[in-house]
């Protein structure tokens, strides 16, 4: 075989110009794409034509976390017990399944934003991203956070998800959970010292845990600051779980990078992460794709109350020109079925070429990467198809028909 392979499809995305353009012929050589649409195609190459279907840069999902949920699991969620139930080894032979369902479903990069449960300080979501890395398995590129920091009883504190009695899971600052300026930040070192690529820290209660209410600030100013101050000091990003507007709010002023969900943010609030760059991942389609039918009665009430307020906020982000970029919570929303994230965006008020952007070029300028995002010469060959044209109808992102990861074709169900 070649290591020139010629992609050839009716229609591709030019995320710059945001049009659809016709036809493409994609050159790509190892793992780069060397030209689009050249006047002339290589005379030795191998040439795939998919045919009736619109090449798209690899899509990109900003939070989720591959070691829950997937397999075995109702509807793809996670056992209510998995906690107690799973040990390390196996949850992560199930975060191998779900990296593979996540990169077919044209997820080519993920960050894996913060483990939350027990594993004895061993980080999980950093093995796979190096088994994926070395070939040993199929997945996504993975920007792993490793272990959540929360404070205890805080909402990513492994135990509140199932309200478990006292010592029945104890968990360790290496395993995230601290409290106190010291604690927070020997909780972050740990997890940089094993790999860490980014820091998650859960800033304010949440939803689907029975810790305080989904907007209550948890971690103190000081807390926050020493936080992003270790994390900034080597390098990395902080991601806030945030859904209050005071946590919010507390989160810019310490300078974290990132809000996921911001469900709670006022009008000052958004202007707010406007003047400071902040992004936001919305994780906006929790609000159809949660099964809160199966939660406690008091978290079926937190998500009535938080859902509707979240939809209306990300319209008003999306107005004020808030940086966005796209995330799921997976496996909140199944893993596999991510892109139904850009379809939550469109309903919200972004166009689908707006969503398209948030999933490609303004995810990777989250994660701080400039080689991918678009289909443009000398960048990374991740390359999707989609039938139809996305930019006219966002949910045929669903429907993902060719997946190409660094050069390498992991999925081809075109007729072409």
């Amino acid at each position: 075989m070649s290591n020139v392979t010629v992609l050839k499809a009716d229609r591709w995305v030019d995320i710059d110009a945001g049009e659809v353009r016709s036809p493409a012929a994609i050159v790509v050589e190892r793992n780069r794409i060397a030209a689009v649409n050249p006047s002339e195609l290589p005379a030795t190459a191998d040439e795939v034509d998919l045919g009736d279907v619109t090449l798209l840069p690899g899509l990109m999902d900003m939070e989720l976390n591959m070691l829950i949920g997937g397999p075995g699991g109702p509807e793809g969620l996670p056992d209510p017990m998995h906690g107690v139930k799973d040990d390390p080894v196996y949850r992560t032979l199930r975060g191998v399944v779900n990296c593979r369902t996540t990169l077919l479903a044209g997820f080519t990069t993920v960050r894996n934003l913060g483990l939350m449960v027990k594993t004895g300080g061993y980080l999980l979501d950093v093995a796979l991203q190096r088994a994926i890395d070395a070939g040993f398995i199929d997945g996504p590129r993975i920007v792993p956070a490793a272990h959540a920091i929360t404070p205890t009883g805080g909402h990513l504190e492994a135990t509140m998800f199932q309200r478990f009695a006292p010592q029945i899971m104890p968990l360790s600052v290496e395993e995230g959970v601290a409290d106190g300026v010291p604690e927070v930040r020997r909780a972050v070192r740990y997890q940089i010292k094993h790999g860490a690529k980014v820091i998650k820290v859960s800033a304010s209660g949440g939803v689907m845990s029975h810790s305080t209410a989904a907007g209550a600030q948890q971690y103190s100013d000081e807390e926050l600051a020493a936080i992003a101050d270790e994390a900034h000091r080597a390098g990395l990003k902080v991601a806030a779980h945030a859904h209050g507007d005071t946590a919010i709010r507390a989160c810019i002023r310490a300078g974290f990078d990132c809000i996921e969900h911001g469900s709670l943010a006022s009008d000052e609030t958004i202007q707010l992460m406007v003047e400071h760059g902040t992004f936001l991942v919305p994780t906006s389609y929790l609000a159809e794709g949660l099964a809160v039918e199966r939660a406690a009665p008091e978290l079926q009430k937190k998500a009535a109350e938080i859902f509707p307020a979240a939809k209306k906020m990300l319209g008003k982000a999306i107005a004020a020109g808030v940086k966005i970029a796209c995330g799921t919570d997976a496996p909140a929303v199944a893993h596999g079925q991510n892109a139904k994230e850009l379809w939550a965006m469109v309903d919200r008020g972004m166009t689908p070429m707006q969503a398209l952007h948030a999933a490609t070029v303004m995810s990777a300028e989250l994660i701080a990467v400039d080689d991918r995002g678009r289909l443009a010469e000398g960048l990374l060959a991740d390359i999707v198809a989609v039938p139809g044209d996305p930019s006219e109808d966002i949910t045929a992102t669903q429907d993902v028909r060719f997946v190409m990861k660094d050069g390498q074709i992991y999925k081809n169900i075109c007729t072409g």
